[in-house]
């Protein structure tokens, strides 16, 4: 049984998946395994990842084929068949540095106390180095209310243990976007976060069939997850009242974008799901 399971979801990005699927398989630290989660490509994804396989001295390469149902299932459909104590996420657009594994495990050996460790990361966009916006700074530690405006946490950069990913029950497959964002919340609501403070992926941005980019009203989707840890998580008073804010603040942009554009619709379901939300608060707290 290896000790880490790396899973690499994907869908038509054969394009990119080699340079992700190398990286992995240049790790310094080599106790791992890497499952490919083909998510009903119709490329040659299949092609590329066998032929890899084949070129491969690390004999634990496995590709699962699904129908395309999302990242999210993508995702968990690999970790349930995957074995390793410890799960390391890889989006097939980008890449980690050559001892990122290692470096992460050998933190988890000295602080065995986080069932997550992310780290910083280095951010290309069209080709070219860009700096982050101190708005995305990272840390570790009780990152709940960080976490809040923003995804915090790299799924490139995670590191977590089979036994959070269990408790918490897997990626929300029924969210399109932001199921990183919901899982993270979970996660730290919870638990303390560890981080290693260098860069150990490459992020790519700026290509068309980014999610993150392809997807109108990402914050609709942060929104219905802020909501619903209101009724799962019993929270302290800090952190209820960090959550409402924030619900009110992405909301508030939401409404007048929804009503600018006439989707009464759209804006009459986010009042009834924050209405909803803020009830609940007010009766738990």
């Amino acid at each position: 049984m290896p000790r880490v399971s790396v899973v690499i979801p994907s869908y038509n990005r054969a394009g990119v998946l080699r340079r992700a699927m190398l990286s992995v398989l240049k790790q310094s630290y080599r106790d791992f395994d890497l499952w490919i989660a083909d998510d009903g490509s119709e490329d040659e994804t299949e092609v590329l990842v066998n032929r890899l396989k084949n070129a491969s001295i690390l004999p634990r390469i496995h590709y699962l084929q699904g129908a395309n149902r999302g990242v999210s299932a993508a995702r968990n459909r690999a970790i349930r068949q995957s074995s390793g104590e410890w799960i390391a996420l890889l989006d097939s657009d980008d890449e980690w540095m050559e001892k990122k594994l290692e470096r992460q495990l050998a933190f988890a050996d000295s602080q065995c106390e986080y069932p997550l460790i992310h780290s910083d990361e280095i951010w290309i966009r069209n080709g070219r180095r860009v700096n982050a916006p101190p708005s995305y700074n990272k840390s570790g530690g009780n990152v709940f209310i960080q976490c809040l405006p923003l995804c915090m946490i790299s799924p490139s950069t995670a590191l977590f243990t089979r036994g959070v990913f269990e408790e918490i029950g897997g990626f929300d497959e029924d969210f399109p976007v932001c199921e990183d964002y919901d899982f993270w919340l979970k996660l730290s609501s919870w638990y303390p976060v560890g981080y290693v403070n260098s860069p150990l992926a490459m992020k790519y941005g700026g290509h068309p069939d980014q999610l993150s980019t392809s997807r109108p009203a990402l914050d609709y989707w942060r929104v219905k997850s802020l909501c619903r840890i209101l009724e799962i998580r019993a929270l302290n008073s800090k952190q209820r009242h960090a959550v409402l804010a924030e619900i009110d603040r992405k909301s508030s942009i939401l409404l007048k974008g929804y009503h600018k554009r006439g989707r009464e619709n759209d804006a009459q379901e986010l009042l009834t799901l924050v209405h909803n939300a803020q009830f609940s608060s007010s009766f738990n707290s």
